[in-house]
């Protein structure tokens, strides 16, 4: 659906949609763990910017945030994308 959705807020890099389901998806690439694994650099407050990004491509695209079905998924690349981690619904709203 859409790829690099950009606001003053922040950015989602994939957009899709999975049956009924709007998905999220943020990736992070990391060469090595030495300092974190590519999951790890997904920080609260970046979670906190994505749910908002989230609500205002639902709203651009005419969707009702409170009975929209759509979920959050972080897609963790290491040792030069050669172990790809899919983490469904890695990330809450609440």
């Amino acid at each position: 659906m859409t790829q690099n959705f950009l606001t003053k807020l922040g950015e989602i890099d994939l957009i899709f949609q999975q049956g009924k389901t709007i998905v999220f998806v943020e990736v992070k690439y990391r060469k090595n763990d030495h300092f974190g694994s590519a999951a790890e650099m997904v920080t609260p407050a970046k979670m906190r910017k994505l749910v908002k990004t989230a609500h205002i491509w639902l709203h651009k695209n005419k969707h009702d945030t409170y009975h929209a079905d759509y979920r959050f998924d972080v897609i963790a690349i290491h040792n030069n994308g050669n172990d790809i981690n899919w983490i469904k619904n890695a990330i809450s709203e609440g």
